[in-house]
């Protein structure tokens, strides 16, 4: 994204070195709600490796994730751009706002589905969206090109989420470095759950009690898989890659904006 706005002349060192230190705060802002959310989840493991709170307890993994924050913090104040700071802050807000929204449900079926991507936008693809803007403010004056990067970021990030909720039902355990029907078995209804609804109604009653009956996860499990969720919802993640890819390529032609192409590819095919 850094390059791909615009020509390389007007990139300075400082603006670079900015651009790189925005990239290094979305890892820690990340790793940070990762930590915190295995805890509020408690779970064991993630990416094959056992979690924080499983080695040290919730109490330090709490504070570890505090700690990752307060580190990205002090690395946006030294940026010393205002506008950055406002828009990096917003990601922290819309990420616990997702956490929110992930403890509730809705009864309405198209509330629900509304629901399920508002929860989606603010808890993966808010991240990707403002720093894809972020980078896009320092090297660039241009509003519409701030734009662009901001929605490009955020219909890669949420079909993004859409394959990882498609790989939960799809793919393996070892493959994927964490359980699968992880969701279901935290009551959560997915992308391929809410569509395997729209043919199997008797679904609403599972979700609504979140899955915590004995044979809820199993019974919502196959539901699933007998349906067409998972493809709708792959169907979906497409929609959103298209896109991504729309909005890059108002850009001008260069090898970087041919690399966000691909990585909007990459999102679709990836299997962990």
């Amino acid at each position: 994204m850094r390059k791909a706005r615009g020509p390389r002349s007007c990139f300075s060192r400082d603006v670079q070195a900015d651009q790189r230190s925005i990239a290094l705060i979305a890892e820690m802002i990340h790793t940070a709600s990762l930590v915190h959310d295995d805890v509020i989840d408690d779970a064991s493991s993630r990416r094959g490796k056992h979690t924080v709170n499983k080695i040290w307890g919730e109490k330090k993994a709490v504070l570890a994730g505090d700690l990752i924050l307060s580190a990205a913090s002090i690395a946006l104040a030294r940026i010393g751009n205002t506008t950055v700071v406002s828009i990096l802050t917003q990601v922290i807000e819309d990420l616990v706002r997702g956490e929110f929204l992930q403890l509730g449900s809705k009864e309405n079926e198209n509330e629900r589905f509304a629901h399920y991507l508002e929860k989606t936008f603010k808890k993966t693809a808010s991240l990707i969206a403002n720093s894809c803007k972020a980078v896009s403010v320092l090297g660039c004056p241009d509003p519409a090109v701030h734009e662009i990067a901001y929605q490009y970021g955020k219909n890669v990030g949420i079909a993004f989420q859409l394959i990882d909720d498609v790989l939960d039902f799809t793919s393996c355990s070892d493959r994927m470095g964490k359980p699968t029907s992880a969701d279901l078995k935290l009551g959560l209804a997915t992308g391929p759950v809410l569509f395997a609804c729209q043919q199997f109604p008797e679904m609403n009653a599972m979700i609504m009690r979140r899955f915590s009956l004995p044979g809820d996860v199993d019974r919502a499990q196959q539901y699933v898989l007998q349906s067409d969720g998972v493809q709708q919802t792959t169907y979906l993640a497409q929609r959103y890659c298209h896109e991504a890819v729309r909005e890059i390529s108002k850009l001008r032609p260069s090898p970087e904006r041919d690399a966000l192409i691909q990585l909007s590819e990459i999102v679709l095919t990836r299997d962990k």
